[in-house]
């Protein structure tokens, strides 16, 4: 594994420069909006203190030239002139911006439309929405992460659930726990990398600085500590085959001179899951690059050529390909029968022989769904992974050497949950919360259908998402997976969840065409979150196992 070139990241001082903006108080605001046009200008006429006068690369004399302190700034300031909840902020930074201009600064302008590629920029929840149940949030992202994330802006359809979500990830990354917030934001990036997920590497590259990391770990995981060294094999196992977690697997972490305590051990589980699991959610959604990253701006001038798409091509923008004779779907209306009819049947409760039988063959067809093409690797994320050749290997091919999760025996309600909470306090509560939220969220709608009971839709999919992960409800039917779930829309549960960066927009537009895109999204939630909970399920497992 190569390592990262020798310049890694702006310093802690450049990152929190614009920091001034983020504040409920217009005062602050204004007074910040007023501080940095004042930089700005004493920048551009040559004034600052010695430590802002950058060295001239490989050498050591000193410029004068202090315009690179101003372009460093400017592509977040292109970011909060479009992404922030408050029309001052973004009036203030636009008025800077063309200042800027005027006085001969080339500005950037940002690639890709809005904060999704698969979603016109038009049909999502915009930064400055009227609704106020979501403008609140936006509000608090904003002010919790000093940004309001593309994600949080897509998620921003389903506002019962990014409450949840937001208090989750705040009380990981930002509240009491067992880890040092720079460890907190170096694990999210081991835990991205193993999905190729530059949007998460990204943004949690630059808060491991802000919060006091070390630059020379960026340089890849053969520059940190033995002790993150050590976790990296429960990262990968639990990213891509959770079931092959143990005990043994726990106990090496808690012996010899780098031990991790189990407080410690639990804190990182559930980061790693976390953000496993949300890299999922950001490809299911094509969501864009932040606009202040390499991929998320350009200071090239717009050609007849550009089409305003991200060059990441990993956001797989693709155009939608047309429907072929053999992609032929459920329409609504034929799988609202369906869930009717499930909920009318009165035949006789099959076995468990049956019940067995039908999962297995659940399992075994979705090892017949041929994976997505792969992509070519990131070559800057690959500094974070090791053993790169590891992916997912579906459960069903190894189902007679590892015997299968009975939910029954270790569930998330009667064992997990309080596990949780016991070793990381509060935590169980607040995933119990966003996992249950998640299961049963519903507005009781169906493309323009309304007044539609979708229990049974939704349950299928998050069952069928445990079943990939070899995890099995006793108490499930699983032959409603194949009488709910058409082929197109295994198949885009089974690449999200299982090779997330080899999702494309046709594999998105493919699925439930009579969707709308905040029931797609809505569906990207549940795998997300049916996800992190399978492997939180194999992890805590061990965990016990070890206690006991």
């Amino acid at each position: 594994m190569a390592d990262m070139p020798e310049k890694l990241s702006r310093d802690e001082d450049s990152l929190r420069f614009l920091f001034l903006l983020c504040s409920r108080d217009p005062l602050t605001r204004a007074q910040g909006l007023e501080n940095i046009a004042r930089a700005f200008d004493a920048w551009l006429l040559g004034y600052g203190s010695p430590q802002e006068l950058p060295l001239i690369e490989n050498r050591n004399e000193v410029s004068t030239d202090l315009t690179p302190l101003i372009k460093e700034q400017l592509p977040d300031l292109c970011r909060i002139s479009l992404m922030c909840p408050f029309k001052d902020v973004r009036d203030g930074c636009i008025s800077l911006l063309l200042d800027l201009q005027d006085r001969g600064m080339k500005i950037p302008r940002r690639l890709g439309k809005g904060p999704s590629s698969f979603i016109p920029e038009s049909e999502t929840v915009p930064s400055d929405t009227e609704k106020e149940e979501v403008q609140t949030l936006f509000v608090d992202a904003f002010l919790q992460n000093n940004r309001l994330e593309h994600i949080v802006q897509v998620m921003g359809y389903h506002p019962e659930y990014l409450d949840c979500f937001l208090q989750t990830q705040h009380y990981m990354l930002r509240g009491d726990g067992p880890l040092p917030f720079h460890y907190r934001h170096y694990i999210a990036i081991m835990a991205a990398a193993r999905h190729q997920c530059p949007y998460l590497v990204d943004l949690h590259k630059a808060e491991f600085i802000l919060n006091g990391g070390d630059e020379h770990w960026l340089k890849g995981v053969d520059h940190v500590p033995q002790k993150l060294q050590d976790l990296y094999e429960i990262n990968k196992i639990l990213a891509h085959r959770p079931w092959l977690i143990s005990h043994t697997h726990i106990e090496k972490l808690t012996r010899g001179n780098d031990n991790w305590s189990l407080s410690e051990v639990m804190h990182a589980l559930v980061l790693l899951t976390h953000f496993h699991a949300l890299a999922s959610f950001i490809y299911g959604c094509g969501i864009n690059a932040e606009i202040e990253t390499d991929n998320g701006h350009t200071f090239r001038p717009p050609s007849i050529s550009d089409n305003g798409v991200s060059s990441d091509s990993n956001q797989n923008s693709h155009s939608s390909s047309p429907t072929s004779a053999t992609d032929a779907e459920t329409g609504i209306e034929e799988l609202m029968e369906r869930m009717k009819k499930l909920t009318e049947e009165t035949e006789e409760e099959p076995t468990q022989e049956e019940m067995l039988k039908r999962f297995k063959k659940v399992g075994s067809q979705s090892a017949e769904l041929k994976a997505a093409a792969e992509q070519p690797s990131k070559a800057d994320i690959m500094y974070f992974v090791k053993d790169a050749k590891f992916t997912y290997e579906d459960f069903a091919k190894r189902e007679s050497e590892i015997p299968t999760f009975r939910a029954q025996d270790y569930s998330w309600e009667d064992q997990g949950f309080s596990l949780a909470n016991r070793l990381y306090t509060d935590i169980g509560t607040l995933l119990d919360n966003k996992f249950t939220t998640t299961y049963n969220l519903t507005y009781m709608t169906m493309g323009d259908k309304v007044d539609v009971d979708t229990t049974s839709f939704r349950r299928s999919i998050w069952n069928y998402i445990h079943c990939m992960f070899g995890i099995r409800h006793d108490d499930y039917d699983y032959g409603e997976v194949n009488q709910l779930l058409e082929r197109n829309l295994k198949s885009y549960i089974k690449t999200v969840t299982c090779y997330p960066e080899r999702v494309t927009k046709k594999d998105y537009d493919s699925f439930m065409r009579e969707f709308k895109h905040s029931e797609k999204v809505h569906v990207n939630l549940m795998l997300m979150e049916a996800k992190m909970q399978a492997e939180l399920l194999y992890a805590l497992r061990a965990v016990m196992k070890y206690m006991t």
